[in-house]
Formats: C-alpha cells, structure tokens, sequence
C-alpha cells in the first residue's frame, strides 16, 4: 500500500504534523517509512510484542548499526549453543522422519522455541539455532533490539506455513514438498541478511514503540498528531497467526497445543477489533477519543464486508459521525487470513489466501 497510494497520502499529510503516531503497528513497514522521511517523533502502538520489536529496531535509534562487528561475536556465541545438539534428518520427509524430528524435539525442554515448534513450523537444526540466536543476542541496545528484530524477521521467512503461522505443513503427500524446502532454508544466513538489511533503516528523530491497545494509546494523543488506523479485519484473533513470532520476541512459551501448536489463551492477546459484536462500538469509541484530541488521522481499510462485522462502508459511516472526511480507494493485495468460513462469516473465510480487493483510505479532518 505504500507503492500504492499510502506513500504519496503520507507524504502530502506530514508535513503539517506534529507526531506520527501508528495505532495497529503490524510489521512496522509504515512507521519505518515514516521515520526516514520525516523529522517528527514517531509513536508505534500494538497489542503483540513482535511488532513493537520490528518498530522499535528503527524508532529507538538515528543512525546505523555497525552490524559488521554486531555479527560475527553473536553468530560465534551461538555456534557453541548449537554444537551440543546433534540431530540427523533425512532429505526424503515422510510421516516417520517428521514424528521423530518431533519427538526429538519436544524433549529439548530448556529451548523454547525448538521444544514447541521443532518438527513443525522449522526442521529442528532451524529451531535449535533460532532458540540458540536468541539466547546470545548482544547484551547492550540499540543492538539487542535490532539483532531482535532480525531473527523475528528470518524466522519468518524460513517457517513452514501457508503464509501466516495458523498452522504448519504436514507432511501429507501434497504439503510434503512444501515443507521439505521451508526446512531446508537457512536460518543463520537470512538471520545476517535481516541484520544487515535493518542496521541501515532508523529514524530522523527518535521515536518509541509499545505494547498497548490502541484505544488506551488515543488517550495519549495531542493536538497536531496525525494518526495512522489500520484495524484488524478478522474475526479471528490475529496472535492466532503471528504467535511464532510472539514468542520469539518475548523469548519464552508455555506449553503449546493442536495443530497448530498454540500457547495457552493467556498468553495471546486478544483484540475487541476481532469479536464480531465488539468491533463497531471499539472503532467508534477510538475514533470519538481520537477527534476530542483533535487530531487528524488517516484510516485505511477493505472496502468490503469483512469477517469481523465491519465493512467499508460501516467504517465510513462510523468516521462520518466524529470527523469530516475525504475517501479514496485503490486495489491491494488482501491475505484472507485462512479459515474455514461458516454461515455467521458469509463463507469469506472459504476465499483462496490471498485476492484483490479495494483498499479504502479515508483521510479524517477533525470537525471545526
């Protein structure tokens, strides 16, 4: 979206601002483009702890990291780790060599992320040099959260799932194949891409990302903010499909379940934009909060009816009642976030993984 449309939007509405302050950070590509490009503080706010990572590797710092001395001391520091664990897997998967790579790997009790998704979501030589980086992060930030960031960041480019982390490939004879490349990938070299390609992206100025709801964070907001809104569009959880990450970046996780290898629902934070009788009156308490601050705000979202109860046009009636707004559409690459479907959804969740869909971006003018 920021190829898009978004880019030119923000580039016309920041100069004017303030603050930039991102409500639903996600990934923190938007936060990161607006860090480089603009001289104002920039605020970062999600429920999910993966993400304040992404964004606070670029927020918490206005130069680059000299990842080149960062590396070698962190990959030597790891190497140690892996070196006492030996496990042998076999180029041709079948359901045997996967319930043992499994099994090894559930045993490994004091590395968390090879205990829960070894012989799953990653091979377990990948699982183990994974909970192996994490254990040896530098000590000292802006370090830390970078190499952070950059482990979260190759973790899932090498995780064996459909997309998000919902659930892994299974070793059937159709997935199969799937899951023998994801496991084949090299988690140490895109761990050093990610490091290298994160150490040249920081702020202008230096901003903070944090765990917290987003309709709490608008209470924060001031006069001459300009706020980015991108809320959930699923009536399901989204730590549903990022918890792999999740635990990468709080380093710990309790005992998992199903097949899709879940913590316990304590552990995953939920969001009232993904139960399908609370999100309108959370948008509209957000989007009230937000216009008695009397900041500007930019909403973005899918311009149909969506699993959660909203719809664009329910998104734009909503906006109507708090701000004078200006519309504008463009066509984006939409993930249907998987499923099953059911009656209450509409059968959305039965639409292939990713489609074409209108993307509306409303630009939100507090009432004079």
């Amino acid at each position: 979206m920021l190829q898009n449309g978004l880019g030119t939007l923000l580039s016309k509405e920041m100069p004017s601002a303030k603050r930039f302050v991102d409500l639903f950070a996600g990934s923190g590509a938007v936060v990161a483009h607006v860090a480089q490009k603009s001289k104002i503080p920039v605020l970062a706010f999600d429920l999910q702890c993966y993400s304040t990572v992404l964004a606070g590797a670029v927020l918490g710092r206005q130069r680059a990291l000299q990842w080149e001395r960062v590396w070698p001391a962190w990959l030597k520091r790891a190497k140690k780790i892996t070196l006492q664990y030996d496990f042998r897997l076999k180029k041709n998967l079948n359901q045997a060599t996967v319930e043992r790579a499994r099994k090894w790997s559930e045993a490994k009790k004091e590395l968390p992320v090879t205990r829960a998704y070894g012989g799953h979501y990653f091979s377990p030589r990948q699982a183990v040099w994974i909970d192996a980086l994490l254990v040896t992060l530098p000590k000292k930030n802006p370090a830390r959260t970078v190499a952070r960031a950059a482990l979260i960041q190759a973790a899932s480019c090498c995780v064996a799932a459909p997309g998000h982390t919902a659930q892994p490939f299974q070793p059937t004879r159709t997935a199969k194949k799937f899951l023998n490349e994801a496991w084949q990938r090299d988690v140490v070299k895109a761990t050093r891409s990610a490091l290298a390609a994160l150490a040249n992206v920081h702020a202008k100025q230096v901003g903070r990302a944090k765990v917290e709801d987003a309709n709490k964070a608008a209470k924060e907001l001031e006069e001459g903010d300009l706020v980015f809104i991108d809320p959930p569009y699923s009536g399901v959880h989204y730590s549903r499909f990022y918890h792999v990450l999740e635990t990468i970046a709080r380093g710990k996780c309790s005992e998992v379940s199903g097949a899709g290898r879940y913590p316990s629902e304590k552990e995953r934070p939920s969001s009232r934009y993904s139960i399908l009788s609370q999100a309108s009156k959370a948008l509209d308490e957000l989007l009230e909060t937000i216009a008695s601050k009397k900041a500007k705000a930019i909403l973005t979202f899918p311009d149909h009816d969506c699993s959660n109860g909203l719809s664009g046009s329910s998104v734009r009636r909503i906006a109507k009642k708090h701000f004078s707004i200006k519309t504008e559409r463009v066509k984006s690459l939409f993930s249907t976030l998987g499923g099953t479907g059911d009656k209450r959804r509409k059968g959305e969740a039965k639409r292939k993984a990713r489609r074409i869909a209108k993307e509306l971006m409303l630009v939100l003018e507090p009432k004079k």
